[in-house]
């Protein structure tokens, strides 16, 4: 999308330019709200939340609480953002408008790198657990048939994304639904061979906070990167048929039915069973469906969790072609990366990103505990970054809106500028917790240092276009 600029250099927000992303509009409402629902449930969730409830104890509702409204808010920033604007490279876009190229290039560049690495995690994840399956197959064979498989996906049609996020999203969502249809049975003793379980686990054990409120601040930073995943509904948005309407709809439907998804879990599965049980990196929920009697609970948590790695695996890719993409519009990327297909599809963006997942693929299964153990870390704390950025950019802004272009605002910041400050200042305490954690510390400065890179890149390049009289 290439934009109309202002003296100063930010693009101008009142009248249309009348460029069009040149991308296809083939994705459904249907689609979106469903990217919505299913862009955050995945192995944070159904595996990680157990290291959660290990250091908060039942408090860890309050955590996923906490940090889930986190989430929320900043959904609703880029909600209200992306919905005045809609771009394929939505937050990116939106930093480069509010504070300049730097910003649209550094946080472009930052969570396309996110991305590709994450999508390293997944994809030998799932391959792991194929292997489980059939160990006949080597675990790189499943890797690459995840990767051909989806990248060829991504190359036909956008809708073929979309097709592939809503039944994805759909069956996690239909498995967290009977998960807790089966556990309420349980807690009130419906089920058969069950009594109801009351309150003992909820207040013996140590209580409610067995480790205090130190304990729910712990949980807050285990799971807070849970959250993840929500941002590629809004660059998703840009290629539906009314990008404006459909971001909002989704930002509204998606985000409270997240909070009773994540809050929802936690609480039956604390409630049936002993906090003190769980053990970090063991699935609560497979313990829970074992525990109130379900035939092969393991086995079908392990389809599950499959299916959100490859859910996350798509949408990774699919994010960060349209990412680099966008980037490449503004400049800010080669300009060979713009070729887009008859369909609408940026193959060579699409074929970039894949390109450099392989690379991440790769580092993982040959040196897992280096090299890509670098890499991982140096993105670690890279979603903070994002999030920060899109609050200071809504800071920035919506006053503008307001002022040019007032009947964009079809999705509004609640309390605005108020909650968008303690946004900031919740992730800037995330941040602080992280550099006092000895676990966490690594990761943020690992990450600090590659946004420190990608700053000064950023920053040359400003100088050298500035001395060029661009």
């Amino acid at each position: 999308m290439h934009d109309t600029t202002t003296q100063a250099g930010a693009p101008a927000l009142g009248a249309d330019t009348g460029a069009k992303e040149p991308l296809s509009a083939g994705l459904k409402q249907r689609h979106l709200t469903m990217l919505g629902l299913g862009g955050v449930i995945g192995a944070g969730l159904f595996v990680g939340s157990g290291a959660g409830i290990a250091v908060a104890g039942p408090g860890i509702v309050l955590s996923y609480l906490i940090a889930g409204a986190l989430a929320t808010l900043v959904m609703r920033m880029l909600g209200e953002m992306s919905a005045a604007m809609p771009s394929s490279g939505a937050f990116s876009v939106h930093a480069e408008r509010a504070l300049g190229r730097w910003a649209g290039f550094s946080v472009g560049w930052l969570y396309w790198f996110l991305l590709v690495v994450v999508l390293a995690v997944e994809a030998t994840g799932a391959a792991q657990i194929a292997n489980g399956w059939l160990p006949a197959v080597p675990q790189w064979g499943w890797v690459l048939l995840f990767m051909l498989v989806f990248t060829a996906a991504n190359l036909a049609a956008v809708k073929n994304f979309g097709e592939f996020e809503f039944w994805f999203a759909a069956l996690k969502v239909t498995a967290i639904v009977l998960f807790l249809a089966l556990s309420l049975l349980a807690v009130f003793g419906v089920l058969p061979d069950t009594e109801p379980v009351g309150l003992a686990n909820l207040t013996g054990h140590g209580g409610l906070l067995p480790h205090g409120w130190a304990g729910v601040v712990s949980g807050v930073l285990a799971v807070v990167f849970a959250f993840g995943g929500l941002e590629v509904v809004t660059i998703a948005a840009a290629e539906s048929d009314d990008p404006a309407r459909a971001v909002g709809r989704a930002v509204r439907s998606a985000v409270w039915r997240i909070l009773f998804f994540y809050v929802g879990s936690m609480l039956v599965i604390v409630t049936l069973l002993p906090w003190s049980s769980m053990q970090p990196g063991k699935s609560p929920y497979v313990a829970v469906l074992d525990g109130i009697g379900v035939p092969g609970a393991g086995q079908i948590m392990n389809i599950v969790v499959f299916v959100a790695l490859l859910s996350a695996l798509n949408a990774n890719l699919y994010g960060s072609s349209r990412m680099v993409f966008s980037l490449a519009e503004r400049g800010e990327a080669p300009r060979a990366l713009l070729k887009v297909s008859g369909g609408g599809v940026p193959r060579r963006a699409v074929l970039a990103s894949v390109a450099f997942g392989f690379l991440s693929v790769l580092l993982n299964l040959k040196w897992p505990d280096s090299v890509f153990l670098y890499m991982l870390n140096a993105v670690g704390a890279v979603l903070l970054f994002v999030w920060g950025l899109i609050a200071v950019s809504q800071l920035r802004l919506r006053p503008r809106i307001e002022r040019e272009a007032p009947a964009k605002l079809t999705l509004r910041m609640w309390a605005f500028p108020y909650l968008t400050w303690a946004s900031l200042v919740a992730m800037g305490g995330v941040l602080v917790l992280m550099l006092i954690d000895d676990t966490a510390r690594p990761q943020l400065l690992w990450s600090a240092g590659a946004t420190g890179v990608v700053l000064l890149v950023a920053g040359v390049r400003a100088l050298r276009a500035r001395r060029a009289g661009r």
